[in-house]
């Protein structure tokens, strides 16, 4: 059978960064004048380069931010990490379990997938498998991050499962051809827009083995049916 491959997004699926991030965005938002609950700072970033949520804050304000704006949302965002960053519960008993190959796909800078894998103990399982959208040059829901990833492991993107939280990154899944199954908690809310970009859908990380554990076994049936 050919070579498969798990690749995880990072920001929501192996660390719950995402909620810590979008409490610094909330803050600075606020600041500026414009105001989010917890839900909607969530829903804002969730699965986005900054790049592309700032600029719609610049559309909502009607004017743009300053110059260090980014750069101080980043170093807010990290020391917030420092303090309280934690992995998504049970998602290091997946990757420390998971005997097919896997890499983590992200939409964020190389040197925060670092830290932040660094922070929460997962970094080396992921070590020399960790693909940033700033060194390829294309971000989530165009799926040449996937693809490349898939490439550069050798496995085709049919042959590949994909593990997203935001419709951004399942859509990108789906456009790369590969099975994509996504992370929605009970309390995200985000199970039926997931589900809508194509995805299927789990609450906890402790049912993500079976299903991959049924991907695996449907791929070793077709192969077996020649």
């Amino acid at each position: 059978m050919a070579r498969r491959l798990v690749i995880f997004d990072c920001d929501g699926v192996l660390v719950d960064s995402e909620t810590l991030s979008s409490r610094v965005m909330r803050d600075m938002a606020s600041a500026e004048g414009l105001d989010f609950s917890s839900k909607q700072a969530l829903e804002f970033i969730r699965g986005r380069k900054v790049a592309e949520w700032v600029e719609q804050l610049e559309e909502r304000l009607g004017r743009a931010l300053t110059p260090d704006f980014v750069p101080l949302f980043r170093k807010r965002a990290a020391d917030l990490f420092t303090a309280e960053l934690r992995p998504v519960p049970y998602v290091q008993q997946v990757v420390t379990n998971l005997e097919v190959p896997f890499c983590t796909a992200s939409s964020a800078p190389r040197d925060k997938i670092h830290h932040t894998l660094g922070l929460t103990g997962l970094l080396p399982f992921f070590q020399d498998r960790i693909y940033s959208a700033y060194e390829v040059g294309v971000w989530k829901p165009d799926p040449g991050l996937f693809l490349h990833a898939a490439a550069d492991l050798g496995v085709s993107p049919e042959h590949c499962a994909v593990v997203e939280d935001s419709p951004v990154g399942v859509r990108a899944g789906v456009a790369a051809g590969m099975t994509v199954f996504g992370y929605a908690p009970r309390d995200s809310g985000t199970h039926t827009a997931l589900v809508a970009e194509g995805a299927h859908t789990f609450s906890s990380m402790t049912e993500l083995p079976g299903l991959l554990d049924r991907w695996l076994a449907a791929a070793l049936a077709e192969f077996a049916a020649g």
